[in-house]
C-alpha cells in the first residue's frame, strides 16, 4: 500500500470518528447523488500557501530550486512543485490556476488566483518592500477579483483572441471558491514583537475580517466556498529557530500550535454563522491542521521522515537559517555555495522551513478531497449548491445542478 496516498488511520482514526460522530448530529446531513458535480473554475484567496505566482510577478523571482520536482523551474510556488490548490485544479480537470497578477499572456478560463506571498487577512504595518507582509492583503484580493470579473466580462462581450482567454459568465456562480489564509496574521505579529496575549486577543477581529470577505465574495455571486483552516505553526522550523520555547510530544512548539488552534476555533464559529445567514450557499470547512499535525506526530506511517528539518535549507539542527534562505548563495568557510535542496523531497515534510514539499501538499490533497476532514463531510466534487435560486425550475428538483440534495435532516 502507497502510504502516502492511504487514509490517516491508527492514533488519528478515533479523532475522525470523532469527528464525522459529531458532523453527523449537529449539521445538516446532504444526499449525494450517483454523479458528481464538475466545477468550471476556481477563484482561489490566500497566502504564499495557495500562491501561484502574485509574489513573483510583483516582486522578486524565485531560485531554484524551487519548482524542480514537478516544474523543473521556478513556477511562483513556494515549494517544489505543485500546491493543495493545483492538485485540487487536477481532480477537477481544469488545468492549474494562473496568478491574477500574472499578466504575461495568462489564460483565466478556468478562474484565476489571488493569493500572496506573505498576505494577511488584515491590512499590517509591516509591508514589503520594506516591511515583511504583502500589500496584497485579504481585502486587496477581493478587489481585485471584482475587477476580474468586472474585466473579464466587457472583454468576452468585445469577442476577439482576449475573450477567448477568460472564463464564461455563468462560470462566476458556478466555481468554486477557495480559502487559505490567516497564518501570516499570527506570524507577523510574532515577527514585530507582539506578545502571545497581543496576538490572542486580535484573533476575534481577524476572524471578523474574513468573515465580512467571504459575504462580499457571496454578494458578488459566489455560492460554492471551501475555507480551510491554518496550520501547525509551532511545527515549523523557522517558529522553532525564531520563537524557542516548550515542546509537545511531537516536538512543536505548544504554545503557538495552541495560538493556530484558536484561530481554527473561532474561524469554524465563523463559518456556522455564515452557514446560518447564507443557506442558499455552500460553506466547508476543511481541516488541514489535523493532517499536517498528523505528518509530525507519525512521519514514517505515512513515508516521510524528520518532518522537523528542512528540505532545502542550511545551518543547526532544522536545516534552517534566516540568513540562508533556499535558493540564495551564501557564503561557508570561504566559499560560495546555493542554497540547495535535499536529495529527495519526495519523504520530506518541510520545503524550506516554511512552506510543505509537494509529496506533503499531495498526502494532505488525498486526505481533503474525500470530505473525511471537512464540516460537513462533503467531497469535493459535491463541494457546490444550487446556482439558480431565482429559477428552481431549471434545476432538478431533489439534486439541483451540484448533486447534493437541498433536504436537509437535523
Amino acid at each position: 500500500m502507497d502510504t502516502k496516498t492511504s487514509g490517516i488511520s491508527s492514533s488519528s482514526s478515533f479523532h475522525i470518528f470523532l469527528f464525522l460522530s459529531f458532523a453527523s448530529i449537529f449539521i445538516p446531513t446532504f444526499g449525494l447523488s450517483p454523479g458528481s458535480y464538475e466545477f468550471p473554475a476556481i477563484f482561489s484567496f490566500g497566502d504564499s500557501n495557495s500562491d501561484t505566482g502574485s509574489m513573483q510577478a510583483a516582486f522578486v523571482r524565485l531560485n531554484p530550486p524551487y519548482g524542480d520536482t514537478y516544474f523543473h523551474k521556478p513556477a511562483g510556488r513556494y515549494s517544489d512543485g505543485r500546491l493543495i490548490v493545483d492538485f485540487i485544479a487536477e481532480e477537477l480537470k481544469i488545468g492549474h490556476v494562473n496568478a491574477y497578477l500574472n499578466s504575461m499572456g495568462t489564460n483565466f478560463t478556468n478562474g484565476a488566483n489571488f493569493a500572496s506571498g506573505g498576505a494577511t487577512i488584515g491590512l499590517h504595518s509591516s509591508i514589503l518592500p520594506y516591511g515583511v507582509s504583502s500589500p496584497f492583503y485579504l481585502h486587496l484580493q477581493f478587489l481585485q477579483f471584482e475587477q476580474f470579473k468586472l474585466n473579464s466580462q466587457f472583454l468576452s462581450k468585445q469577442g476577439g483572441l482576449f475573450a477567448e482567454l477568460m472564463p464564461k459568465e455563468e462560470y462566476f456562480s458556478r466555481a468554486l471558491y477557495m480559502f487559505d489564509i490567516g497564518q501570516n496574521d499570527i506570524g507577523v505579529g510574532l515577527l514585530t514583537g507582539k506578545s502571545i496575549q497581543e496576538i490572542n486577543a486580535s484573533i476575534p477581529y481577524i476572524i471578523n475580517q474574513f468573515s465580512a470577505t467571504v459575504q462580499n465574495v457571496y454578494k458578488s455571486g459566489g455560492r460554492s466556498f471551501w475555507i480551510f483552516n491554518i496550520a501547525p505553526l509551532g511545527c515549523l522550523p523557522y517558529v522553532l529557530v525564531n520563537f524557542p520555547s516548550e515542546k509537545d510530544e511531537a516536538g512543536c512548539a505548544l504554545i503557538y500550535n495552541q495560538i493556530a488552534q484558536y484561530f481554527n476555533f473561532k474561524l469554524n464559529e465563523s463559518i456556522v454563522q455564515l452557514r446560518i445567514n447564507y443557506p442558499l450557499a455552500t460553506f466547508v470547512y476543511v481541516d488541514i491542521y489535523s493532517i499536517k499535525y498528523s505528518l509530525f506526530t507519525s512521519p514514517q506511517q505515512y513515508g516521510f521522515e524528520v518532518p522537523h528539518v528542512t528540505c532545502c535549507g542550511y545551518g543547526g539542527i532544522h536545516n534552517y537559517s534566516n540568513e540562508a534562505p533556499c535558493g540564495n548563495r551564501i557564503e561557508v568557510n570561504g566559499e560560495e555555495r546555493v542554497v540547495d535542496s535535499c536529495k529527495d523531497p519526495s519523504i520530506r515534510v518541510v520545503w524550506d522551513g516554511i512552506h510543505f514539499t509537494e509529496a506533503a501538499n499531495k498526502f494532505v490533497f488525498n486526505q481533503i478531497s474525500s470530505g473525511a476532514f471537512s464540516h460537513p463531510p462533503i467531497p469535493l466534487k459535491m463541494s457546490c449548491t444550487n446556482v439558480d435560486e431565482n429559477h428552481p425550475s431549471l434545476m432538478d428538483e431533489q439534486f439541483g445542478q451540484c448533486g447534493i440534495s437541498h433536504n436537509v435532516a437535523f
